[in-house]
């Protein structure tokens, strides 16, 4: 028989759950207009931006990999090959990052991907007890503390940002 999904769950909190991980869901109403999900869900939250983590997915080599970096920086596209341990990245084309993922753009989740990617955490978030990630959603974010985060993507930590 197979495990109904909880009203309002995704693949990230069935994860999240599942892994016995503490985390907080933290629901905002999602403004279609707005220009950064990131920056968004901070002013919405009332949380400080450099907690608020942003998912993105490079073609590192021929291989997607997944980069989680503040909201208030950008992906080191060189930084993250090299964490990867790979040459060259470039931003992944949105359509397969959502086949692969299984969220949608602005909803794409560190957490519960349909298939699990490479993840690179960006070193900053260690500087936190606690950082938000997408739920899987566009409106709905997921604060846990990120040796968490790490542990449930099976991430390495690398400084992948710059301002």
């Amino acid at each position: 028989m197979a495990k109904r999904k909880a009203p309002g769950g995704t693949p990230a909190t069935a994860a999240l759950t599942t892994a016995g991980i503490t985390y907080v869901v933290r629901e905002y109403t999602h403004d279609p207009r707005a220009t950064s999900y990131g920056l968004e869900a901070a002013e919405a939250l009332g949380v400080e931006p450099a907690r608020v983590f942003k998912t993105l997915l490079a073609d590192v080599d021929g291989t997607l990999v997944v980069g989680v970096v503040p909201v208030t920086g950008q992906l080191d596209l060189k930084a993250l090959a090299r964490a990867a341990g790979g040459r060259k990245a470039q931003m992944a084309d949105p359509a397969a990052a959502e086949r692969s993922t299984g969220y949608v753009v602005g909803g794409i989740s560190p957490v519960g991907q349909k298939r699990r990617l490479a993840t690179v955490v960006d070193a900053t978030a260690l500087d936190h007890d606690t950082v938000l990630v997408s739920g899987g959603r566009r409106g709905l974010d997921l604060e846990l503390a990120p040796a968490d985060l790490v542990a449930v993507t099976g991430a390495s930590v690398s400084a992948i940002s710059r301002p």
